[in-house]
């Protein structure tokens, strides 16, 4: 039996080594924003990304999982794809054969234009923009690290892209990797079905987002600001921007200079 991909209309079928069932009943669709992981731990996916929206996105098939497990390339009997750091230390490390040939495997059909992400401490730090950039274009391939890294030579030969959820080490790469799915999935049209939601949230216009209320009116004796309720929509838009300004500037100082800096520029 063959196991190139069969096409059907938009559905591009293929062999799955996935057992979630979240991703059984979703085989490949021509087309659309596709996040593939390489991971030791398939059975981590898809995880919280199976819930509320992004779940429900999910099986309306807006979007695509699909996991490559990194143990079906190890070496030997035992299936190792770690071994001990050249000129020694601490820990093992990912090696460079193992992970090639997963990352063949995942690739192979992806665009050209879907970007080759490794989870790694050391990389460029994960925010707004980029998840808004991901969401832009075909999806993603991301290596879920774990042990003390990977092999030099298969990001520098991959050209691979470091990316980093902050200055803080996590024991492997699928906690981010899940972070950075849903953060760039909840911008594809259609999952959250209010386009203005993501428009007035943090960071999106470089600023925190303003304080937000609802009922009841009062609580523990303190009551919903009063430009809120007034109907004044001119108001209310210039009491939220001030506040987002005051929050930000008293909170986080860089984005407060980056939002200066670009609206003093563009005065």
């Amino acid at each position: 039996m063959s196991d190139q991909p069969r096409s059907h209309g938009r559905k591009s079928i293929t062999a799955s080594l996935q057992p979630r069932s979240l991703m059984d009943h979703n085989p490949r669709l021509a087309g659309v924003w596709t996040a593939h992981i390489i991971t030791l731990f398939p059975e981590a996916f898809p995880g919280v990304l199976g819930e509320s929206l992004t779940g429900r996105a999910l099986k309306d098939r807006l979007w695509a999982l699909e996991t490559t497990p990194l143990r079906e390339f190890g070496e030997g009997r035992h299936r190792n794809v770690d071994d001990t750091p050249a000129g020694g230390g601490a820990g093992m490390v990912m090696r460079a054969d193992v992970m090639s040939r997963a990352i063949e495997a995942a690739t192979a059909g992806a665009p050209p234009a879907r970007p080759l992400l490794y989870l790694s401490p050391r990389g460029r730090r994960f925010d707004q923009a980029m998840a808004q950039h991901l969401s832009e274009g075909p999806g993603m391939t991301m290596i879920c690290g774990r042990f003390e890294g990977l092999d030099e030579r298969v990001i520098d030969h991959y050209g691979i892209t470091e990316v980093s959820l902050g200055d803080f080490v996590l024991t492997g790469g699928e906690i981010a990797a899940q972070a950075m799915i849903d953060a760039t999935v909840r911008l594809l049209p259609g999952v959250l079905g209010n386009a203005a939601s993501t428009e007035e949230e943090s960071f999106t216009s470089g600023l925190l987002e303003h304080p937000q209320y609802t009922r009841p009116a009062e609580w523990n004796g303190r009551a919903i600001p009063e430009v809120l309720l007034s109907g004044n929509h001119a108001k209310i838009a210039e009491w939220r921007q001030q506040q987002a300004e005051a929050l930000t500037r008293a909170r986080r100082p860089d984005l407060w200079q980056a939002y200066t800096a670009k609206r003093d520029k563009g005065a």
